[in-house]
């Protein structure tokens, strides 16, 4: 699988799965663990988790899926705005450890930004990295003047920004990519269907599908892999789901399906904030 290199020399997968809601209902526990195992055996290695989901669930279901599996892994999690204080982010990635019962996690996230001074926050990271507990540091969800706001020495060392980021919803390329990418900062795309809205119901997407034998969520994925260091994330609760989304990595669209993509789902042309999901 593709990866894209990291400030720090570490790769990180262009593809992965998320875990939003997962972890909230023991009845769906067993399930969920399967359907994690199921997807490495698929040999996707980027898990996404967060402290919020489930609060905590989500990364006890990990925690049981990767059992004697978590050296060809690549987690990542989130912690909250509340812990953002130094102690606290220290306590919380600890608490997120536990839950996932392993060493280290590949990518530590900010979930969005709050109000403790990023300066502190960010010393919190420096030391996880420096103990061992996490490998890379990134954010969620931040926009520009977020990103300006984190400490200079900081900006470029970033592992991701991960956005809600989509055909529908590219708000993130007003500003905040060409950002990203003048520090090489990879963009993480959660949501990458849009769930629960129309886009998979468009009639280009559908011809478009028709044309390379695919679905219209698999070029809605294709779409969001062929632009520059972006990670997709789609999560799914079902195995042949998990399988249709993976086989987006082998689409290749043309320069012209791009251009009716572009037209039909443009991006935005006037200042506009990130949205969030």
């Amino acid at each position: 699988m593709k990866q894209l290199s990291l400030a720090s020399g570490h790769q990180i997968p262009v593809f992965g799965i998320g875990s939003w809601r997962m972890g909230e209902q023991q009845a769906k526990f067993n399930q969920e663990v399967s359907v994690i195992r199921a997807a490495i055996d698929m040999g996707i290695t980027l898990i996404d988790s967060a402290e919020m989901y489930g609060e905590g669930g989500a990364e006890i279901v990990i925690g049981e899926a990767i059992q004697g599996r978590r050296d060809n892994l690549y987690l990542v999690s989130k912690f909250f705005p509340q812990n953002a204080g130094h102690d606290d982010v220290i306590q919380a990635c600890e608490r997120s450890l536990r839950r996932l019962n392993c060493d280290y996690l590949d990518l530590y996230l900010y979930h969005w930004p709050g109000n403790v001074p990023m300066s502190e926050t960010f010393d919190a990271l420096h030391s996880l990295q420096d103990n061992g507990k996490i490998r890379d540091f990134g954010v969620s969800n931040f926009d520009l003047e977020d990103l300006r706001d984190i400490p200079a020495g900081d900006q470029s060392k970033l592992g991701c920004n991960q956005i809600f980021y989509n055909l529908k919803h590219r708000e993130v390329e007003w500003v905040v990519a060409d950002w990203c990418r003048q520090y090489s900062v990879p963009l993480m795309a959660y949501s990458p269907l849009d769930q629960a809205s129309s886009l998979l119901q468009s009639p280009l997407l559908a011809n478009i599908a028709l044309r390379h034998e695919a679905s219209p969520a698999q070029i809605a994925l294709a779409w969001l892999l062929h632009q520059p260091d972006t990670v997709v994330i789609p999560k799914s609760v079902k195995v042949e789901r998990i399988k249709e989304n993976l086989a987006a990595i082998e689409i290749q669209l043309k320069r012209e399906e791009l251009k009716e993509l572009d037209q039909a789902f443009p991006s935005p042309h006037g200042p506009v904030r990130l949205s969030m999901r």
